[in-house]
């Protein structure tokens, strides 16, 4: 366990996982960054190897133009296969890893006479910019190590080597040292940003749908409906109203506990019908707005209302409807044989800029269905007024 929570930052593998996305992006920029870095530095010594100043000799240009080349190749990958490489960041920054200590590597060879700089300003540059999981990392870091080492003591004098064996390993434990704590405080913000994130969500879910049924809540519902009307809706779009039939004999007879079964089993079939997902409840609304999604309403008490989109006629409308109306009656819960409803529906209109004219008309509609006998579907007719079509 002990282990586990140091390969993670002192953190377990499931809130690890959970940070992956934030991980990946993290890694995603700090790899654009240090290339557009390492593109810029490699630059300026081609240039400077190309004039002989600066202690950079022409001789070098050709190392430089190779790597500069690479890194030139590399960023134009991370920003065309955005996607790709971002998925696969760890990779990536290993890439970058490899790229910039090989790169010091081989200028420490070309410089034998001095003791080596640059490659341990890589190896904590890196080790403070990217984050994978520990063992990996500091595997990573000594062997990278141990080849500066070796390379160090075949190019150049014992008394060079001994002080580049002694940077090195200052350096490396500084480098790991630093990479846990650096990651450990990523990791806790990320943490606190995912935590920050669910209680957002948490509060939007809480504050939208219905404790009971999971359907919207009327306010919800109501400022959804504007939101689609008020918009250009010239696609079909039905308003339905679903009110219980004897309810309050449910409640007498059998007791509210049972009462609420049927809220919920009434809720559920609307859901199912309707095909409505509810997996993330708190992208609902804004996914319900942006792709045109059926999308339902509790009203209160024994009452629930659907604004039903994708469907091109009345007549594609008539038989989803007929199929909720059937799927209540066949209920079969103890001793209630079958939930009866009456619906009322009407079309919505293009002068429609509001739900209130529609939710009158289908009001009218779900009289006249409860006038009729009940557990009927009565639609609105819109060329007769006052007219209906049961």
């Amino acid at each position: 366990m002990l282990q586990n929570s140091f390969n993670y930052y002192g953190f377990d593998k499931r809130t690890y996982r959970d940070c992956l996305n934030q991980i990946r992006g993290m890694n995603w920029r700090h790899i654009g960054y240090i290339n557009l870095w390492f593109v810029l530095m490699n630059t300026a010594y081609s240039i400077f190897a190309w004039f002989n100043v600066f202690g950079v000799h022409r001789i070098q240009i050709r190392f430089y133009l190779i790597y500069l080349i690479v890194a030139i190749l590399f960023e134009i990958s991370l920003l065309v296969l955005r996607g790709f490489t971002e998925r696969h960041s760890v990779l990536m920054a290993y890439f970058s890893v490899i790229t910039l200590l090989s790169y010091s590597l081989a200028e420490s060879v070309s410089q034998p006479y001095m003791a080596a700089t640059k490659y341990l300003v890589l190896l904590v540059l890196v080790a403070l910019s990217y984050i994978d999981i520990m063992i990996r990392a500091a595997g990573v870091l000594l062997l990278f190590t141990v080849s500066f080492f070796i390379t160090s003591f075949q190019s150049k004098s014992l008394s060079i080597f001994y002080q580049d064996l002694y940077n090195g390993i200052v350096f490396l434990t500084l480098a790991l040292a630093m990479h846990y704590v650096f990651q450990r405080v990523r990791m806790r913000q990320f943490v606190i940003y995912l935590q920050s994130v669910q209680m957002t969500r948490d509060l939007e879910v809480k504050s939208s749908f219905d404790a009971l049924t999971s359907l919207l809540n009327r306010g919800r519902f109501f400022s959804m409906a504007g939101e689609v009307l008020r918009g250009s809706h010239d696609e079909y779009i039905a308003i339905c109203l679903l009110d219980l039939d004897s309810f309050k004999q449910i409640n007498d007879k059998l007791g509210h506990q049972m009462g609420d079964k049927v809220i919920q089993i009434a809720g559920n079939t609307i859901l199912n019908t309707l095909k409505i997902n509810l997996s993330e409840k708190w992208s609902f609304p804004e996914r319900a707005i942006k792709e045109k999604l059926s999308f339902a309403g509790r009203l209160g008490g024994d009452e629930f209302i659907v604004l039903i989109r994708g469907m091109n006629d009345r007549e594609a409308v008539r038989p989803l409807l007929q199929d909720m109306l059937n799927n209540l009656n066949s209920v079969e819960l103890e001793a209630l044989h079958g939930i009866h409803a009456s619906f009322g529906v009407t079309e919505i209109l293009p002068e429609d800029k509001d739900i209130d004219r529609a939710y009158t008309r289908a009001d009218e509609a779900l009289y006249i269905s409860k006038g009729a006998g009940k557990n009927q579907i009565t639609f609105r007719d819109l060329h007769r007024e006052g007219g209906s079509d049961v």
